[in-house]
């Protein structure tokens, strides 16, 4: 079980890496910050994830070999012919970086819990759903956007969707099978809602301008 897990977020850390550093590419920037925001992504997450339920060092910093993937990973994406090679249009490489994406979401909602739950004994299960929403929310702050989950399709739903229900499933389905349910239904939702441009119902604005 800890060999699947480990796999497992090894491939989550990966997957959200090129996320990361795609973006960071998108925004013009340096090798530097391709990739800081490569490796931002990949253990932003994690690190929030360990402070709150009180982890500490958080394990990113207790194993470096994350951070590491990470940098290699974004560095490697740094260079257009790598990117060529992995996408031969732009429409085939976004659609690889959305599965990424989607990916890496959906590892590190479930395992963010599971960590909270083995490593830190975390029982509530509020506390738990929020954990594993942290990992989307630090990669567009940095990039100077607003965070995609606040303003772009499904994305927030999906990861508390998946939360939710593998906490459902782990006390009567033990071993990878709830895992790998849990990360299957946020890659899922996280897929469909890009694809048919799933949206929450935005605010709108009351009052017009005085000016």
């Amino acid at each position: 079980m800890q060999t699947f897990l480990f796999l497992l977020e090894l491939a989550g850390t990966v997957a959200f890496a090129v996320s990361g550093a795609v973006l960071g590419i998108e925004k013009h920037m340096d090798i530097f910050g391709v990739g800081l925001l490569g490796i931002t992504t990949a253990v932003g997450g994690g690190i929030l994830r360990d402070l709150v339920v009180g982890l500490t060092p958080p394990r990113a910093f207790q194993d470096p070999m994350y951070l590491l993937v990470a940098l290699g990973v974004s560095v490697v994406l740094f260079f257009p012919f790598v990117r060529r090679l992995i996408g031969r249009s732009k429409r085939v490489f976004d659609t690889l970086m959305l599965l990424m994406d989607a990916t890496g979401l959906g590892i590190f909602t479930i395992t963010g819990i599971n960590t909270a739950i083995t490593l830190a004994d975390c029982t509530d299960p509020l506390l738990l759903v929020f954990v594993g929403l942290l990992t989307g929310t630090g990669r567009d702050v940095l990039a100077g956007d607003m965070p995609y989950i606040l303003r772009k399709h499904i994305y927030a739903s999906a990861s508390i969707a998946g939360g939710v229900l593998y906490l459902l499933l782990r006390p009567v389905w033990h071993g990878p099978g709830a895992i790998l349910t849990g990360v299957l239904v946020v890659v899922g939702i996280r897929c469909a809602a890009a694809h048919f441009e799933w949206n929450l119902p935005r605010a709108k604005t009351v009052w017009k301008s005085d000016e």
